[in-house]
Order: C-alpha cells, then sequence, then structure tokens
C-alpha cells in the first residue's frame, strides 16, 4: 500500500478569521511551509476595484502559487520520505464563494478545479475573533460575516474531505488545528 507522505491541508473560511496567521503557526510548529492567498499580493498590486473576471484571474493565480508549493514540498519529501504537511491559505470553495457572494455567478474552470483537486483535510475558521481592518477587506458586518460563514459550513458538510472548526483565541485555534493535523499525520 502506497500512503502519499504529502498531506495539504486548506485553511479557509470568511475575511479577517485568522486564516494567514494559523497558516504560519502551523508552518512553524510542523517544520514546514504554507501557500499564501495570491488574492492579497493581487490586490495590492492591481487595486481593489475587481471585476468577475478579475476572480478567475486570481483563481488561477491562485492554482499557480498552490503548485509551485507542492512541487517544493514533492522535493523535500523525495529527499526524506515521511509525511509532509503543506498548508494552503485560500483553495477554489473560497473562489466559488467570492465570485457567488459579490457577482451571483461562479466561472465554469473555478467549478471544475473543484471537482478536480483533492486535499486531507480542512480548517474552517470561525468568525469569533474580532474584525481587523485592512485596505482590502469587504466585510466588516457581523451579518455579511456570519452569512460568509454559513456559506462556508454548508460547503464543508456537503463535501467529503475531513473538516474541522477552528474557534476561540488564537491559541485555541492553534491547538485544535494542531489536534487535527496529528490526527492525518
Amino acid at each position: 500500500m502506497n500512503i502519499n507522505p504529502l498531506k495539504k491541508i486548506v485553511i479557509l473560511g470568511p475575511e479577517s478569521t485568522g486564516k494567514s496567521t494559523l497558516c504560519a503557526q502551523l508552518a512553524q510548529h510542523y517544520y514546514t511551509q504554507w501557500c499564501p492567498e495570491y488574492a492579497r499580493e493581487y490586490l495590492l498590486k492591481n487595486g481593489t476595484d475587481y471585476s468577475f473576471d478579475n476572480l478567475l484571474t486570481i483563481a488561477k493565480g491562485q492554482l499557480a502559487l498552490e503548485e509551485k508549493y507542492t512541487q517544493e514540498a514533492l522535493e523535500v519529501i523525495a529527499k526524506n520520505p515521511q509525511p509532509y504537511p503543506l498548508f494552503i491559505d485560500t483553495d477554489m470553495y473560497v473562489m466559488k464563494v467570492w465570485c457567488e457572494f459579490v457577482f451571483e455567478k461562479c466561472h465554469r474552470f473555478i467549478l471544475d478545479e473543484i471537482v478536480k483537486r483533492k486535499y486531507d483535510l480542512y480548517l474552517l475558521c470561525n468568525i469569533d475573533l474580532p474584525w481587523v481592518k485592512d485596505e482590502l477587506r469587504e466585510y466588516p458586518d457581523l451579518e455579511s460575516r456570519e452569512k460568509l460563514y454559513n456559506i462556508y459550513k454548508d460547503i464543508m458538510v456537503n463535501q467529503n474531505t475531513p473538516w474541522v472548526n477552528i474557534s476561540g483565541d488564537y491559541d485555541a485555534r492553534l491547538q485544535t488545528a494542531i489536534e487535527a493535523v496529528d490526527k492525518i499525520l
């Protein structure tokens, strides 16, 4: 039986729920790396006045970035074959939610990629952290944050990959995430 030592773990949820912080903490804990969210880089460079077509560009950029980090992880595994978690900040589910929440439609490419891509675990970040303003964030109101969280939770419930709800303060979130990751390693 050939077990793949690369474990791809996606961290997702509404904005300002500690996804990037959790990715960095987990990568540090496991002496590994994490794939950042491409949208942040794209929007900082191109501005926040984005279109539906820009979201397709962002989705393709996210996939290219994920592929780059996957290849780097596979090189590490080739030298030292043991379980290796790769933490991914955002996937095509996030792009689907973004497209549908803002434009009420989604690119076929994104939907096809959701079907094709396989992950080992999802960590869904809850909205129980205080919202932190930054130049890229759009939905500070509790109603939108709750709606978005519930959309993500519904997606998690209705797909087949194991997932864990991540809530509490930063320490509690990290501990819950480590326990979940340890179970798949």
